[in-house]
C-alpha cells in the first residue's frame, strides 16, 4: 500500500483536476448562460431538473439549491418521467436536462414528450455537438476535461463541473430576484440555518410580556410592575414623557442596590436604573442579540423602534430555548 506523500498524490491530483475543470468554465460563460437566466427568470411554473446516474444525483442537488433560494423546482427522474411522471410537468415550466455525454437514452427519451407539452429546454452537457445539445433551446457547455478517475471512467471532473455550473445559475437567479436573508430564513425555518437567520422581532417579548414604567416611578413600583408582567421577565424599560427609552432596570440592579442601600426601594427608579442601556432593533438577527448579551454580561436587552421607543424585550433564556446558541 502506498505510504506518506505517495498515498496523497492521487487525492491531490483529483482535487487539482476538478478545480481546473471548474475554473475552465469561467471564460466560457456568455450569451447562452444569459439566455438560460432569462428563461429561468421568466418561468411562471417550476424549474424541472432531470438527469440519470451520477448526473441525476447532481440534478437533485441543483434542484434543491434552486428551491431553497427562491426558484420553485423539483427533480424528475427520467425513467419515472416516461412512465407517468411527465404529468407533473406543465407548459409554464422550464426543464433543465443534465447529461455529460449528451447521449443518455433515458434523458433523450424525454425530449419529444417535453416538446409536446410545450416547455422550454435547457441542456447542460460536456458535448456541445451531442443529440441533447441539438434538441434543446439553450446549451450550457460544461467542458470536456478528463475524468480524475485513473481509468478515466468514473464521473468526477464532469460532475464537479455540472454542479458548479448549476450553482452559478442558482446564485445568479438569487441575486437577480433580490432574494435576501429574510426570504432565505422563510425557506429554512428548521435547523441551524433557520435559527441563525431568525430576527429579534420573532423572539422578543412584547405587549403583556414586557414591563414599561415611566420616569419618576419608584423602584418599588417598578418591581411590582415587573412581577405582575406575564412571564416575569425580570426587567423593565423606563420611558420619558414622550415614550422614549430613558433607562432599563433589571433584577441585577435590584441585587446590587440591596447590598448598598436597603432603603433604595423608595427612591425614583431614575436613580438606580441603567440610564444609557444597550438596545437592539427588532430587525436585527437574534444571534446579534445574543452576542450583545454575552459581550455586556447581561441577561435582558430592550428592543426599540426607529424612533427609540421600547417595543419589546429579549431575554437570554428565550434565546437558549430557541437554540439560537
Amino acid at each position: 500500500m502506498p505510504q506518506g506523500e505517495d498515498r496523497l498524490a492521487r487525492a491531490r491530483t483529483v482535487l487539482e483536476m476538478e478545480a481546473r475543470a471548474i475554473k475552465g468554465l469561467v471564460p466560457t460563460l456568455g450569451e447562452p448562460f444569459e439566455r438560460a437566466l432569462d428563461l429561468l427568470l421568466a418561468c411562471q411554473g417550476h424549474v424541472v431538473v432531470t438527469g440519470i446516474g451520477k448526473a441525476g444525483i447532481i440534478a437533485t442537488k441543483i434542484s434543491a439549491t434552486l428551491a431553497s433560494t427562491g426558484t420553485p423546482s423539483f427533480y424528475l427522474h427520467p425513467a419515472d418521467g416516461i412512465h407517468g411522471d411527465l404529468g407533473r410537468v406543465r407548459k409554464e415550466d422550464v426543464v433543465l436536462l443534465l447529461s455529460n455525454s449528451g447521449e443518455s437514452n433515458e434523458v433523450m427519451n424525454l425530449i419529444d414528450p417535453l416538446r409536446k407539452i410545450g416547455v422550454s429546454l435547457i441542456g447542460m452537457t460536456g458535448q456541445p455537438e451531442s443529440t441533447l445539445a441539438k434538441n434543446v433551446d439553450v446549451v450550457l457547455d460544461c467542458g470536456q476535461a478528463p475524468e480524475a478517475c485513473p481509468m478515466g471512467l468514473a464521473p468526477t471532473t464532469s460532475t464537479a463541473a455540472l454542479l458548479a455550473l448549476g450553482d452559478a445559475l442558482a446564485m445568479s437567479l438569487l441575486e437577480e430576484r433580490k432574494f435576501d436573508t429574510e426570504n432565505y430564513a422563510r425557506f429554512h425555518p428548521g435547523g441551524a440555518l433557520g435559527r441563525q437567520l431568525m430576527k429579534v422581532r420573532e423572539i422578543m417579548r412584547q405587549g403583556d410580556g414586557m414591563t414599561i414604567v415611566t420616569t419618576g416611578s419608584t423602584a418599588r413600583e417598578t418591581l411590582i410592575a415587573m412581577n405582575a408582567t406575564v412571564g416575569r421577565p425580570g426587567a423593565a424599560a423606563v420611558v420619558d414623557d414622550n415614550g422614549m427609552l430613558a433607562g432599563f432596570f433589571t433584577d441585577g440592579d435590584l441585587a446590587r442596590n440591596l447590598q448598598d442601600d436597603t432603603e433604595f426601594l423608595g427612591k425614583p427608579v431614575d436613580d438606580v436604573m441603567m440610564s444609557d442601556p444597550v438596545a437592539i432593533s427588532p430587525e436585527a438577527l437574534a444571534a446579534e442579540a445574543y452576542r450583545l448579551l454575552r459581550e455586556k454580561r447581561i441577561d435582558q436587552l430592550p428592543v426599540v423602534d426607529d424612533a427609540g421607543k421600547p417595543i419589546g424585550l429579549v431575554d437570554v433564556q428565550d434565546l437558549l430555548d430557541a437554540r439560537i446558541v
